[in-house]
Formats: C-alpha cells, sequence, structure tokens
C-alpha cells in the first residue's frame, strides 16, 4: 500500500480534507472496478464525467477521492482531494503510485499511421532473441517478457500503462517497445512517461473522424516528439512528406531511415517474390521472409533502432533475416490443390491499402488475377471509404464489397459510400456481399488457378463488432476453412 501524501508528490492541489496519511491500495478512474481502500480520480472524459459516480466509488470501498468539484454530502472516513484538473494530475499520480517505472528502463514509441505493430513487435522479437527480458505493448498483445496480457486499446490509459511497465521493471525487463497512438498522445495517455526514444513510420489519410483535420493529426504526432527528452532519440522515416517536419522541434537526437532519399539508414530492394524478398541493408545483402516494400520500411526501421541502441549490426541482420511476419500482416495462405493464394492484412486506410495492392500488383504474373475482398469500418472516418473505392478499382481485377466492423452503421450505407469512389466504368469489377463470411467464401469460389485473394481490413482480429455485439470472426480462419473445403 502506499501513502496519499507521496501519491500527490509534485501535484498541485487546491485543498485537503480528510487524513493526508491514507493508505492507499490502488488507484482507479474508472468507479466499477473500485475496491476496498484504493483512490478514485473523478475525470472529465469525452462521453462521460467522473464526478458522477463519486458516490459509487465510496460505495465500492474507496477511501480517498480526487476532484474537480467536491460532491454535495461528504463523508467523514472518506479523504477529498480538491483539485483544478484531474486530467492533468493523473499522470503525476500514477507515475508516483507506480515509482516511476519508466525511468527504469528503456522504454522506445513507435508512432505513425501505419506499421506501429509491426515495428513494435518486431523489436519486442528481435531483442529477445538477443538475449535480453523485454516488453511489448501493442494492438495486438501485450507482453511482460514472456507472459501474455491481453490488448484492448493500441495505447491504453495511463494508468495500465504505468502498472505495465511497472511489471517488466519487476521482472527485470530492459526494454519496452511501445505502440504510441495519436488518440493516446491527445487524451494524454502517455504523459509522465520517459521516452529513451521515437520511431515514426509515415502519416496518411486515417482518424479524421477524431481529429479535426490532418494538420491537427500531424501536429499531434509531432508534439510525440517535440517533448522527447534531449538525450532520448528520434528516429524518423525520411521517405515520407511529413518525415522532416516531425524532427523540426524536437531536441532528441535525430536520426533518418529511408529507401529512396539519402538517410542515416538505408536499404534497397533487389528482389521481390510471394515467399521472400532480397534486400540490401547499408551494403550488407540478405533474404527476409517480409514481403512488399512496406514491410522492407518496418524492417529497416526495426534495424536502424536497435542500432542506435547499441547492438552490433550483423547480429541485428542475421536475426532479421529469420523473423517471422506479425500476425494479420500481410500473412498468405497457399492451396497446393487449388493453387491459389490468400493475403490477410490490416490495410484499413487508403495508403495501407494502395501499399498491399502495389506490392502484389509487383510480383503477380501476367496470368494471376487479383480479387480483393474489403470494407470499411462504421462510425468512423468516412472520408476514406470513397478513397479506397477507388484504389482497389484501379489496382484489382475483381472486388467483393462486404462488412468490416460496422459497429451502429448500416453496412449497405458504408458499402455505398465505398462506391462512390469507383469509376461507373470499373463498378463492373464490384460484387456487394453484405455478409463477410459469404464474401470470403464467394472469392475463394471465383478464384481461378495461380489466382491471388486479398481480405483487407481486419487482420489480426477475432471479432466483427455488429451494434454493439462483437460476435467470433477470424479472415484467416474462415479463408483456411473455404480453401482447403470447397
Amino acid at each position: 500500500m502506499k501513502n496519499l501524501n507521496s501519491i500527490l508528490e509534485n501535484t498541485f492541489y487546491k485543498s485537503i480534507i480528510g487524513d493526508k496519511n491514507q493508505k492507499i491500495n490502488n488507484i482507479h478512474f474508472n468507479s466499477k472496478i473500485v475496491k476496498k481502500d484504493d483512490l478514485f480520480i473523478a475525470t472529465k472524459g469525452l462521453r462521460t464525467d467522473g464526478h458522477f459516480f463519486i458516490k459509487n466509488a465510496i460505495e465500492n470501498g474507496a477511501n480517498t477521492i480526487i476532484c474537480e468539484k467536491l460532491p454535495e454530502i461528504l463523508k467523514t472516513t472518506t479523504t477529498y482531494v480538491l483539485v483544478k484538473n484531474s486530467l492533468k494530475i493523473l499522470p503525476i499520480i500514477a507515475k508516483n503510485f507506480f515509482q516511476n517505472p519508466s525511468e527504469k528502463l528503456k522504454l522506445i514509441g513507435v508512432t505513425g499511421t501505419n506499421g506501429k505493430t509491426s515495428i513494435a513487435t518486431l523489436l519486442y522479437r528481435l531483442f529477445k532473441k538477443l538475449n535480453y527480458k523485454v516488453g511489448l505493448i501493442s494492438t495486438i498483445e501485450n507482453f511482460v517478457d514472456n507472459k501474455k496480457y491481453k490488448s484492448t486499446k493500441t495505447t491504453p490509459d495511463i494508468i495500465s500503462l504505468n502498472n505495465l511497465i511497472s511489471k517488466m521493471v519487476n521482472s527485470k525487463c530492459e526494454y519496452c517497445f511501445m505502440e504510441v497512438s495519436s488518440h493516446g498522445i491527445d487524451q494524454k495517455r502517455i504523459n509522465g512517461l520517459k521516452f529513451t526514444g521515437g520511431i515514426f513510420t509515415n502519416l496518411t489519410h486515417e482518424h479524421l473522424d477524431y481529429h479535426k483535420n490532418f494538420l491537427e493529426y500531424l501536429n499531434v504526432k509531432k508534439s510525440f516528439f517535440d517533448n522527447l527528452p534531449k538525450e532520448a532519440f528520434a528516429l524518423s522515416n525520411l521517405d515520407d512528406k511529413n518525415g522532416k517536419i516531425i524532427l523540426q522541434n524536437t531536441k532528441a537526437k535525430k536520426f533518418t531511415y529511408s529507401l529512396k532519399n539519402f538517410s542515416d539508414f538505408k536499404a534497397k530492394i533487389l528482389e521481390n517474390h510471394f515467399d521472400a524478398t532480397f534486400v540490401e541493408f547499408d551494403k550488407k545483402e540478405l533474404w527476409t521472409r517480409f514481403i512488399g516494400e512496406f514491410n522492407i520500411y518496418n524492417l529497416l526501421a526495426v534495424y536502424a533502432c536497435a542500432s542506435i541502441l547499441g547492438e552490433n549490426k550483423l547480429e541485428i541482420l542475421k536475426i532479421i533475416s529469420n523473423l517471422k511476419s506479425v500476425n494479420g500482416r500481410f500473412e498468405t495462405i497457399f492451396s497446393e490443390e487449388k493453387k491459389i493464394t490468400v493475403i490477410i492484412d490490416y490495410a484499413h486506410t487508403p495508403d495501407a491499402l494502395k501499399n498491399v495492392l502495389e506490392t502484389i500488383l509487383k510480383i503477380k504474373k501476367k496470368n494471376q488475377n487479383l480479387i480483393t475482398v474489403f470494407g470499411a469500418g462504421g462510425d468512423r472516418d468516412k472520408e476514406k471509404r470513397p478513397k479506397m473505392g477507388k484504389i482497389a478499382s484501379i489496382l484489382s481485377d475483381k472486388i467483393i464489397l462486404t462488412s468490416d466492423n460496422p459497429r451502429t452503421e448500416n453496412s449497405e450505407e458504408i458499402i455505398s459510400d465505398i462506391k462512390n469512389g469507383i469509376s461507373n466504368a470499373d463498378l463492373k469489377k464490384v460484387i456487394s456481399i453484405r455478409n463477410r463470411k459469404e464474401a470470403i467464401k464467394t472469392a475463394i469460389i471465383l478464384a481461378k488457378k495461380n489466382d491471388i485473394i486479398m481480405i483487407a481490413g481486419k487482420g489480426h482480429e477475432n471479432y466483427q463488432e455488429i451494434n454493439g455485439v462483437f460476435y467470433d470472426f477470424d479472415d484467416k480462419e474462415i479463408s483456411k476453412n473455404f480453401l482447403f473445403e470447397i
């Protein structure tokens, strides 16, 4: 248990009513999970105000309440800490309660539109191969060395983050590789964490349902690098037009990587195949199991980061040549009997979809047709839908439009939005099948010998969200069932 005084260290508060030496068992901003002798901090969120749940928190056992407005009735056994802004104090409280865990290991943040999960996960795997104890915080899964924890958000809340990193410190992890989302930055979920380095992947059309415009989205990402300490490093993709902008105001040591421009870390693709790519990293040649230019960018970022952290470059390349792709990222399934290839990818933005389809076109032969199955998430950025439709129609031989995670939207309307980007001439390529399982089945039935089926949008996800209900759904497993049974 922690003492309230130590938890409030370096915070500014207006007043304390009650026992200043309360013993705190845990800290929460969700009243539902509060237990005996916990501290509850009432924060104002986008949808709810924690001040309405102070009574519930006390009933559940909270002995301390941090709030911006005192409740009308005060309990004599409860301590109340009155503050100006709960959200600003929350990161300091979280850091204090878990004893500044991010200062006790090397925390590397990976941000950008595409590639975050792959880079963070591959860095975790690489450093495990280098015999380090390592942590991972990602969209797919979180790891404290070898122990797996469920992932619910790309960037967890600040209490969960400090808790996870604290577990890593207790397990003697030397590194933590972490995805940093724009939502996480904007909502102050990473405030108070000390980063050893930051990696910028790219910036494309995404999350404009949340951010007002692309400039705001860029500035949020840039703020992560602006706030890196001078002893940290900032690694940026110079082939992205925003790569230089990201580094403009950082105090950290600047490094760059690229395939097309002069940079600190350079790669070149020598040969493309469906099962491997022959590449050159800093004039050293190697084969890798990863396919496509976008994956080589990810590997180059991994190589550059490990090099900056002082690892032997030849050893890094040796391990990279044996690494396997991340779940749901350009995963291939091949039917020897039908001679059909199915590719599963998380691509759910215009740029990501363009990257995977162009990758396939560069490798596929003239006698192979490309069938693309995809949709778009409901209750999210609608502007990207017609753009994705246009890209798919130009780069595919046939398109099957279907549901992604429609959430509370009508999937027919989502499909209609996607069709708005497809020319009248290309509409003949399009089949619309709302049921995603039937769409995948139809693609496999339509595919001929040597054809390629690209199933985009859900990747690693094993569910489909429809009207608030989560149904079991795995593109890879469903594809396998139809590919090897039909």
